[in-house]
Protein backbone atom coordinates (compact mmCIF):
# COMPACT_ATOMS: atom_id res chain seq x y z
CA UNK A 1 0.00 0.00 0.00
CA UNK A 2 1.99 3.11 -0.97
CA UNK A 3 1.28 6.11 0.98
CA UNK A 4 1.18 9.83 -0.19
CA UNK A 5 1.24 12.55 1.53
CA UNK A 6 1.51 10.70 4.69
CA UNK A 7 -2.23 9.07 4.00
CA UNK A 8 -2.34 4.81 2.81
CA UNK A 9 -4.28 4.66 -0.85
CA UNK A 10 -5.96 1.13 -1.03
CA UNK A 11 -7.61 -0.51 -3.50
CA UNK A 12 -7.13 -2.30 -7.40
CA UNK A 13 -7.14 -0.99 -10.79
CA UNK A 14 -7.62 -3.12 -13.86
CA UNK A 15 -4.38 -3.56 -16.27
CA UNK A 16 -4.31 -0.37 -18.54
CA UNK A 17 -6.35 1.97 -15.87
CA UNK A 18 -3.12 2.63 -13.53
CA UNK A 19 -3.15 5.76 -14.57
CA UNK A 20 -6.23 6.46 -12.73
CA UNK A 21 -4.30 5.27 -9.54
CA UNK A 22 -1.47 7.57 -10.31
CA UNK A 23 -3.79 10.47 -10.25
CA UNK A 24 -5.90 9.54 -7.06
CA UNK A 25 -2.23 9.05 -5.67
CA UNK A 26 -1.38 12.96 -6.56
CA UNK A 27 -4.43 14.20 -4.99
CA UNK A 28 -2.88 13.69 -1.76
CA UNK A 29 -0.12 14.93 -2.77
CA UNK A 30 -0.59 18.32 -4.53
CA UNK A 31 -4.30 18.47 -4.96
CA UNK A 32 -5.15 18.88 -0.68
CA UNK A 33 -7.34 16.05 -1.08
CA UNK A 34 -7.60 15.00 3.01
CA UNK A 35 -10.04 11.75 2.24
CA UNK A 36 -11.71 10.14 -0.56
CA UNK A 37 -12.40 6.92 -3.18
CA UNK A 38 -13.04 6.94 -6.94
CA UNK A 39 -14.33 3.80 -8.57
CA UNK A 40 -15.08 3.52 -11.68
CA UNK A 41 -17.13 0.35 -14.06
CA UNK A 42 -16.36 -0.26 -17.65
CA UNK A 43 -18.81 -2.22 -19.73
CA UNK A 44 -20.10 -3.87 -16.89
CA UNK A 45 -16.81 -4.36 -14.79
CA UNK A 46 -15.09 -2.78 -12.04
CA UNK A 47 -11.97 -1.40 -12.94
CA UNK A 48 -11.21 1.42 -10.55
CA UNK A 49 -11.92 0.75 -6.89
CA UNK A 50 -9.64 3.38 -4.63
CA UNK A 51 -9.74 4.55 -1.52
CA UNK A 52 -7.49 6.10 1.28
CA UNK A 53 -6.38 9.15 3.61
CA UNK A 54 -8.97 10.95 6.50
CA UNK A 55 -12.51 10.52 6.68
CA UNK A 56 -12.94 12.43 9.90
CA UNK A 57 -10.22 15.48 9.90
CA UNK A 58 -11.57 16.37 13.71
CA UNK A 59 -10.60 12.66 14.69
CA UNK A 60 -7.40 11.76 12.27
CA UNK A 61 -10.01 8.47 11.63
CA UNK A 62 -8.60 6.82 8.10
CA UNK A 63 -11.29 6.56 5.20
CA UNK A 64 -12.30 2.46 4.91
CA UNK A 65 -13.87 0.61 2.03
CA UNK A 66 -16.99 0.65 2.77
CA UNK A 67 -16.86 4.74 4.60
CA UNK A 68 -19.76 6.41 3.09
CA UNK A 69 -20.21 10.34 3.09
CA UNK A 70 -23.07 13.06 1.90
CA UNK A 71 -22.84 13.44 -1.57
CA UNK A 72 -25.40 17.06 -1.67
CA UNK A 73 -26.48 17.48 -5.25
CA UNK A 74 -25.09 14.14 -6.79
CA UNK A 75 -27.94 12.72 -4.94
CA UNK A 76 -29.92 14.12 -7.63
CA UNK A 77 -28.97 11.61 -10.10
CA UNK A 78 -29.19 8.65 -8.25
CA UNK A 79 -33.18 10.27 -7.67
CA UNK A 80 -33.43 10.62 -11.42
CA UNK A 81 -32.93 7.03 -12.13
CA UNK A 82 -36.39 6.36 -9.87
CA UNK A 83 -37.98 8.35 -11.87
CA UNK A 84 -36.62 6.34 -15.15
CA UNK A 85 -37.60 3.14 -13.40
CA UNK A 86 -40.94 4.80 -13.43
CA UNK A 87 -40.89 5.67 -17.16
CA UNK A 88 -39.47 2.32 -18.00
CA UNK A 89 -42.40 0.65 -16.06
CA UNK A 90 -44.72 2.66 -18.11
CA UNK A 91 -45.88 4.77 -14.80
CA UNK A 92 -45.00 8.63 -16.06
CA UNK A 93 -44.80 10.35 -19.34
CA UNK A 94 -41.80 12.92 -19.24
CA UNK A 95 -44.00 15.11 -21.77
CA UNK A 96 -47.29 14.29 -19.97
CA UNK A 97 -48.22 17.01 -17.59
CA UNK A 98 -47.42 17.24 -13.68
CA UNK A 99 -51.11 17.23 -12.78
CA UNK A 100 -52.27 14.11 -14.35
CA UNK A 101 -50.35 12.19 -12.38
CA UNK A 102 -50.65 14.70 -9.15
CA UNK A 103 -53.98 16.78 -9.61
CA UNK A 104 -53.61 18.76 -6.64
CA UNK A 105 -50.52 20.45 -8.58
CA UNK A 106 -52.26 22.13 -10.59
CA UNK A 107 -52.74 25.25 -8.41
CA UNK A 108 -51.31 28.55 -8.74
CA UNK A 109 -50.53 28.79 -12.22
CA UNK A 110 -48.66 24.98 -12.21
CA UNK A 111 -51.52 23.19 -14.19
CA UNK A 112 -49.68 22.95 -17.69
CA UNK A 113 -45.92 22.26 -16.47
CA UNK A 114 -44.72 18.92 -18.19
CA UNK A 115 -42.56 16.37 -15.91
CA UNK A 116 -39.98 17.16 -17.99
CA UNK A 117 -39.18 20.68 -17.29
CA UNK A 118 -40.13 19.82 -13.80
CA UNK A 119 -36.98 18.10 -13.89
CA UNK A 120 -34.88 20.59 -15.88
CA UNK A 121 -35.35 23.27 -13.48
CA UNK A 122 -37.56 25.16 -15.58
CA UNK A 123 -40.67 24.93 -13.61
CA UNK A 124 -39.93 28.31 -11.56
CA UNK A 125 -40.56 26.82 -7.93
CA UNK A 126 -36.74 26.86 -6.95
CA UNK A 127 -37.96 27.92 -3.39
CA UNK A 128 -40.91 27.74 -1.09
CA UNK A 129 -43.00 30.68 0.02
CA UNK A 130 -44.52 28.91 3.27
CA UNK A 131 -42.07 27.78 6.13
CA UNK A 132 -40.56 24.26 5.39
CA UNK A 133 -38.49 22.83 8.14
CA UNK A 134 -37.87 19.40 9.18
CA UNK A 135 -41.08 18.53 10.59
CA UNK A 136 -42.27 19.64 7.41
CA UNK A 137 -39.90 17.20 5.46
CA UNK A 138 -40.73 14.42 7.84
CA UNK A 139 -44.81 14.70 6.97
CA UNK A 140 -44.58 13.98 3.38
CA UNK A 141 -48.70 14.72 3.71
CA UNK A 142 -48.00 18.36 4.70
CA UNK A 143 -45.26 18.98 2.37
CA UNK A 144 -46.67 17.78 -0.36
CA UNK A 145 -49.93 20.30 0.41
CA UNK A 146 -46.82 23.10 0.17
CA UNK A 147 -45.86 22.32 -3.02
CA UNK A 148 -49.50 22.10 -4.40
CA UNK A 149 -49.86 25.60 -3.32
CA UNK A 150 -46.58 26.84 -3.97
CA UNK A 151 -46.67 29.35 -6.89
CA UNK A 152 -44.08 29.85 -9.57
CA UNK A 153 -41.50 32.49 -9.49
CA UNK A 154 -42.41 33.33 -13.25
CA UNK A 155 -44.20 31.78 -16.20
CA UNK A 156 -42.99 28.09 -16.13
CA UNK A 157 -40.98 27.19 -19.25
CA UNK A 158 -39.48 30.13 -19.85
CA UNK A 159 -36.47 30.26 -17.75
CA UNK A 160 -34.29 28.01 -16.38
CA UNK A 161 -33.33 28.42 -12.08
CA UNK A 162 -31.51 25.17 -10.05
CA UNK A 163 -34.39 24.18 -8.19
CA UNK A 164 -31.95 23.09 -5.47
CA UNK A 165 -33.28 21.03 -2.85
CA UNK A 166 -37.04 21.33 -3.78
CA UNK A 167 -36.54 19.12 -7.07
CA UNK A 168 -36.10 16.44 -4.72
CA UNK A 169 -38.82 16.92 -2.93
CA UNK A 170 -41.21 17.04 -6.22
CA UNK A 171 -39.63 14.34 -7.59
CA UNK A 172 -40.81 12.19 -4.34
CA UNK A 173 -44.66 13.35 -4.52
CA UNK A 174 -44.59 12.75 -7.88
CA UNK A 175 -43.08 8.94 -7.61
CA UNK A 176 -45.31 8.84 -4.96
CA UNK A 177 -48.42 9.25 -6.81
CA UNK A 178 -47.13 6.79 -9.87
CA UNK A 179 -45.95 4.15 -7.80
CA UNK A 180 -48.69 1.17 -7.15
CA UNK A 181 -47.29 0.98 -3.56
CA UNK A 182 -46.88 4.61 -2.89
CA UNK A 183 -43.33 4.24 -1.76
CA UNK A 184 -41.62 7.51 -0.70
CA UNK A 185 -38.70 7.87 -3.34
CA UNK A 186 -35.75 6.34 -0.92
CA UNK A 187 -37.87 3.83 -0.07
CA UNK A 188 -38.18 3.31 -3.76
CA UNK A 189 -34.68 3.85 -4.59
CA UNK A 190 -33.75 1.02 -1.31
CA UNK A 191 -36.00 -1.24 -3.03
CA UNK A 192 -35.58 -1.27 -6.54
CA UNK A 193 -32.10 0.43 -7.08
CA UNK A 194 -29.61 -0.18 -3.88
CA UNK A 195 -30.90 -3.58 -2.68
CA UNK A 196 -30.86 -4.78 -6.11
CA UNK A 197 -27.37 -4.08 -6.75
CA UNK A 198 -26.13 -4.72 -3.13
CA UNK A 199 -25.14 -0.98 -3.05
CA UNK A 200 -23.96 0.79 -0.12
CA UNK A 201 -26.09 4.32 -0.94
CA UNK A 202 -29.17 5.86 0.87
CA UNK A 203 -31.74 8.62 0.31
CA UNK A 204 -32.93 7.68 3.56
CA UNK A 205 -30.25 7.12 6.01
CA UNK A 206 -31.55 4.29 8.70
CA UNK A 207 -30.80 4.78 12.39
CA UNK A 208 -28.76 1.42 11.88
CA UNK A 209 -25.61 2.76 10.55
CA UNK A 210 -23.45 3.85 12.95
CA UNK A 211 -21.57 7.32 12.77
CA UNK A 212 -17.75 5.16 12.67
CA UNK A 213 -18.75 4.35 8.85
CA UNK A 214 -19.33 7.50 7.83
CA UNK A 215 -16.77 10.24 6.70
CA UNK A 216 -18.05 14.12 7.66
CA UNK A 217 -17.45 16.76 4.72
CA UNK A 218 -17.15 20.46 6.95
CA UNK A 219 -17.68 23.62 5.11
CA UNK A 220 -14.49 25.48 4.47
CA UNK A 221 -14.15 28.69 6.12
CA UNK A 222 -15.06 32.29 4.76
CA UNK A 223 -11.84 33.12 4.22
CA UNK A 224 -11.07 30.05 2.25
CA UNK A 225 -14.50 30.89 0.54
CA UNK A 226 -13.01 34.28 -0.55
CA UNK A 227 -10.04 33.27 -1.45
CA UNK A 228 -10.92 29.92 -3.56
CA UNK A 229 -14.42 29.56 -4.50
CA UNK A 230 -14.79 30.06 -8.08
CA UNK A 231 -17.01 31.73 -9.84
CA UNK A 232 -17.05 34.90 -7.46
CA UNK A 233 -20.41 35.63 -8.72
CA UNK A 234 -21.68 32.56 -7.63
CA UNK A 235 -19.91 33.52 -4.33
CA UNK A 236 -21.33 36.68 -4.45
CA UNK A 237 -25.01 35.92 -4.76
CA UNK A 238 -24.88 32.75 -2.23
CA UNK A 239 -23.88 35.63 0.67
CA UNK A 240 -26.88 38.07 -0.28
CA UNK A 241 -30.05 36.26 1.55
CA UNK A 242 -32.68 37.68 -0.42
CA UNK A 243 -30.69 36.00 -3.75
CA UNK A 244 -32.32 33.15 -5.60
CA UNK A 245 -29.60 30.70 -4.83
CA UNK A 246 -29.64 31.51 -1.13
CA UNK A 247 -33.59 30.71 -1.36
CA UNK A 248 -32.98 27.77 -3.05
CA UNK A 249 -30.26 26.39 -1.22
CA UNK A 250 -29.57 28.09 1.94
CA UNK A 251 -32.85 28.79 3.93
CA UNK A 252 -36.56 27.11 4.18
CA UNK A 253 -35.32 24.20 4.74
CA UNK A 254 -31.60 24.60 3.58
CA UNK A 255 -29.23 21.77 3.37
CA UNK A 256 -28.36 22.05 6.99
CA UNK A 257 -31.80 20.14 7.55
CA UNK A 258 -30.17 17.41 6.28
CA UNK A 259 -27.26 17.37 8.35
CA UNK A 260 -27.01 16.01 12.15
CA UNK A 261 -24.38 17.51 14.69
CA UNK A 262 -24.37 14.05 17.18
CA UNK A 263 -24.86 11.80 14.18
CA UNK A 264 -23.14 13.63 11.17
CA UNK A 265 -26.20 12.75 8.85
CA UNK A 266 -30.09 13.03 9.93
CA UNK A 267 -31.38 9.59 9.87
CA UNK A 268 -34.59 8.78 8.39
CA UNK A 269 -35.03 11.82 6.95
CA UNK A 270 -35.53 11.98 2.75
CA UNK A 271 -34.18 14.88 1.32
CA UNK A 272 -33.41 13.60 -2.23
CA UNK A 273 -31.62 16.72 -3.91
CA UNK A 274 -28.83 16.93 -1.35
CA UNK A 275 -29.04 14.44 1.10
CA UNK A 276 -27.75 11.43 -0.13
CA UNK A 277 -25.22 9.59 1.85
CA UNK A 278 -23.20 6.56 0.26
CA UNK A 279 -20.08 5.26 -1.67
CA UNK A 280 -18.09 6.11 -4.88
CA UNK A 281 -18.57 2.18 -5.37
CA UNK A 282 -22.67 2.45 -5.47
CA UNK A 283 -22.42 5.61 -7.39
CA UNK A 284 -20.08 3.95 -10.05
CA UNK A 285 -22.00 0.60 -10.04
CA UNK A 286 -25.70 1.99 -10.50
CA UNK A 287 -24.44 4.62 -13.06
CA UNK A 288 -22.85 1.70 -14.87
CA UNK A 289 -26.09 -0.53 -14.97
CA UNK A 290 -27.57 2.89 -17.00
CA UNK A 291 -24.79 3.05 -19.02
CA UNK A 292 -24.51 -0.48 -20.32
CA UNK A 293 -28.06 -1.07 -21.17
CA UNK A 294 -29.90 -1.34 -18.06
CA UNK A 295 -30.68 -5.01 -17.94
CA UNK A 296 -30.33 -5.38 -14.14
CA UNK A 297 -32.66 -2.53 -13.59
CA UNK A 298 -35.25 -3.73 -16.24
CA UNK A 299 -34.75 -0.33 -17.99
CA UNK A 300 -36.46 0.22 -21.55
CA UNK A 301 -33.99 1.36 -24.19
CA UNK A 302 -36.69 3.97 -24.78
CA UNK A 303 -35.80 5.16 -21.73
CA UNK A 304 -31.83 4.85 -21.86
CA UNK A 305 -32.38 6.74 -25.03
CA UNK A 306 -34.12 9.92 -23.64
CA UNK A 307 -31.28 10.41 -21.12
CA UNK A 308 -28.70 10.38 -23.24
CA UNK A 309 -30.71 12.83 -25.65
CA UNK A 310 -29.33 16.94 -25.78
CA UNK A 311 -31.01 18.90 -23.28
CA UNK A 312 -33.88 20.77 -24.50
CA UNK A 313 -33.36 24.48 -23.36
CA UNK A 314 -36.53 26.88 -21.85
CA UNK A 315 -37.88 29.39 -24.24
CA UNK A 316 -35.00 32.05 -22.84
CA UNK A 317 -32.11 29.21 -23.27
CA UNK A 318 -29.96 27.69 -20.63
CA UNK A 319 -28.59 30.87 -18.44
CA UNK A 320 -29.43 29.48 -14.74
CA UNK A 321 -31.01 32.83 -12.67
CA UNK A 322 -29.98 30.50 -9.42
CA UNK A 323 -26.86 29.42 -10.76
CA UNK A 324 -25.82 32.55 -12.65
CA UNK A 325 -24.32 30.84 -15.83
CA UNK A 326 -25.37 28.47 -18.57
CA UNK A 327 -25.87 24.79 -17.49
CA UNK A 328 -27.91 22.19 -18.82
CA UNK A 329 -30.63 19.66 -17.27
CA UNK A 330 -32.40 17.22 -18.62
CA UNK A 331 -34.83 14.32 -16.88
CA UNK A 332 -33.49 15.14 -13.19
CA UNK A 333 -29.85 14.69 -14.65
CA UNK A 334 -26.84 17.41 -15.42
CA UNK A 335 -25.67 16.92 -19.46
CA UNK A 336 -21.93 18.16 -20.28
CA UNK A 337 -21.68 21.67 -21.55
CA UNK A 338 -19.57 23.72 -22.09
CA UNK A 339 -19.35 25.50 -18.80
CA UNK A 340 -19.37 21.78 -16.83
CA UNK A 341 -17.96 19.12 -19.44
CA UNK A 342 -17.92 15.28 -18.15
CA UNK A 343 -18.05 12.05 -19.68
CA UNK A 344 -19.09 12.13 -23.44
CA UNK A 345 -22.02 14.22 -25.30
CA UNK A 346 -24.71 11.56 -24.37
CA UNK A 347 -23.41 11.63 -20.42
CA UNK A 348 -25.70 12.15 -17.81
CA UNK A 349 -25.25 12.90 -14.08
CA UNK A 350 -24.96 15.31 -10.81
CA UNK A 351 -22.33 16.79 -9.47
CA UNK A 352 -22.20 18.00 -5.33
CA UNK A 353 -21.20 20.72 -4.18
CA UNK A 354 -17.51 19.62 -2.39
CA UNK A 355 -16.45 17.82 -5.37
CA UNK A 356 -18.44 14.32 -5.46
CA UNK A 357 -19.62 13.13 -9.16
CA UNK A 358 -21.05 10.48 -10.48
CA UNK A 359 -22.36 10.32 -14.04
CA UNK A 360 -23.14 7.40 -17.17
CA UNK A 361 -21.30 7.28 -20.27
CA UNK A 362 -23.17 5.17 -22.58
CA UNK A 363 -20.70 6.05 -25.35
CA UNK A 364 -17.92 4.53 -23.40
CA UNK A 365 -19.77 1.83 -21.69
CA UNK A 366 -18.65 3.57 -18.22
CA UNK A 367 -20.23 4.51 -14.99
CA UNK A 368 -18.38 6.97 -12.56
CA UNK A 369 -18.02 7.69 -8.99
CA UNK A 370 -15.72 9.94 -6.70
CA UNK A 371 -16.66 11.14 -2.97
CA UNK A 372 -14.34 13.16 -1.17
CA UNK A 373 -13.88 14.15 3.00
CA UNK A 374 -12.37 18.07 2.02
CA UNK A 375 -14.88 20.32 0.33
CA UNK A 376 -13.87 21.50 -2.66
CA UNK A 377 -14.43 25.08 -3.88
CA UNK A 378 -14.35 25.01 -7.34
CA UNK A 379 -18.34 24.86 -8.65
CA UNK A 380 -17.46 23.92 -12.28
CA UNK A 381 -15.66 20.68 -11.60
CA UNK A 382 -13.18 20.07 -9.12
CA UNK A 383 -9.53 19.69 -9.61
CA UNK A 384 -9.03 16.41 -7.59
CA UNK A 385 -12.03 15.01 -9.78
CA UNK A 386 -10.79 16.26 -13.08
CA UNK A 387 -7.56 15.00 -12.85
CA UNK A 388 -8.92 11.18 -11.90
CA UNK A 389 -11.36 12.08 -14.94
CA UNK A 390 -8.47 13.03 -17.18
CA UNK A 391 -6.30 9.78 -16.65
CA UNK A 392 -9.79 7.68 -16.67
CA UNK A 393 -10.13 8.68 -20.56
CA UNK A 394 -6.53 8.80 -21.53
CA UNK A 395 -7.16 5.04 -20.03
CA UNK A 396 -9.98 4.36 -22.46
CA UNK A 397 -8.15 6.07 -25.58
CA UNK A 398 -5.48 3.53 -25.57
CA UNK A 399 -7.49 0.55 -25.15
CA UNK A 400 -9.36 -0.85 -28.23
CA UNK A 401 -12.72 0.56 -29.01
CA UNK A 402 -15.38 -1.83 -27.83
CA UNK A 403 -19.36 -1.75 -28.62
CA UNK A 404 -22.03 -2.46 -26.15
CA UNK A 405 -24.06 -5.68 -28.10
CA UNK A 406 -27.70 -4.08 -29.30
CA UNK A 407 -28.86 -7.83 -28.22
CA UNK A 408 -28.02 -7.60 -24.67
CA UNK A 409 -29.80 -3.94 -24.45
CA UNK A 410 -33.07 -4.34 -22.45
CA UNK A 411 -35.47 -3.27 -24.42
Amino acid sequence: MPVVASQVVNGHVAPGFEAVRDAFERNFAHRHELGGACCVNHQGKKVVDLWGGIRNQATGEPWFSDTMVVVHSATKGLAAMTLAIAHSRGWLDYDERVARYWPEFAQNGKEAITVRQLLAHQAGLFAFDEPVDRRTVENPDRLAEVMARQKPAWEPGTRQAYHGLTLGFYEGELLRRVDPQHRSLGQFFQDEIATLLDEDFYIRLPEGIPNGRLATLPPPGMLKMLIGFRPMRLLIEGLNPHSNISRALSVNPGTSVYLDEARVYARNLEVPAGGGVGTARAMAHAYGVFATGGRELGLKKETLDLLAAPAIPPACGFYDECLKGEVQFSLGFMKPSANWRFGGPHSFGSPGTGGALGFADPDAGIGYGYVTSRMGLDFSGDPRDVALRDALYKCLESRPRQRLVPELIAS
